[in-house]
């Protein structure tokens, strides 16, 4: 059985854990805390807009980007893994990529992220996936349709 690792304390002062299991329900998880570290880690005081690493690491020129796609492709790898058809991860691949390359335009890149969510965009096809192949892994989202 694989040993759960700590990535941050939840909202009431506890560690949440972060499974490294191969089954459908331990990859949900993953992805969603990759998705919520790359896309709403944080939130922007004054507009209330929340960014998240993949906005923060893009403000290098050229590595950060190499950076933010490599961890969005992981999310690919991961949905590769559950067996995700290649229509599916074209498209994710797709979004990682448009990401990356927009992301080169330095200022334009920039503001690109800030819009344009490439990993959300990604989780949602992996979750449509699993909820239709792997229905006990459905859970309820407690955000709202704005994100946050």
């Amino acid at each position: 059985m694989a040993r759960p690792v700590r990535i941050d304390s939840g909202p009431a002062g506890r560690a949440g854990k972060l499974p490294l299991g191969r089954s459908a329900e331990d990859v949900r998880r993953r992805v969603e805390a990759l998705e919520k570290l790359l896309e709403h880690a944080f939130i922007v005081p004054g507009i209330n807009q929340p960014v998240g690493m993949d906005f923060i690491v893009g403000l290098v020129p050229v590595a950060g980007d190499a950076i933010a796609a490599a961890l969005g492709a992981y999310m690919v790898w991961e949905a590769r893994n559950l067996g995700m058809s290649k229509t599916a991860l074209a498209r994710m691949a797709g979004n990682v990529g448009l990401d990356w390359l927009v992301g080169l335009v330095p200022f334009v890149g920039d503001a690109a992220d800030f819009f344009f969510r490439s990993n959300t965009r990604n989780l949602r096809i992996i979750k449509r996936h699993l909820d239709k192949h792997y229905p006990s892994t459905v859970t309820l989202d407690q955000r709202g349709r704005d994100g946050r």
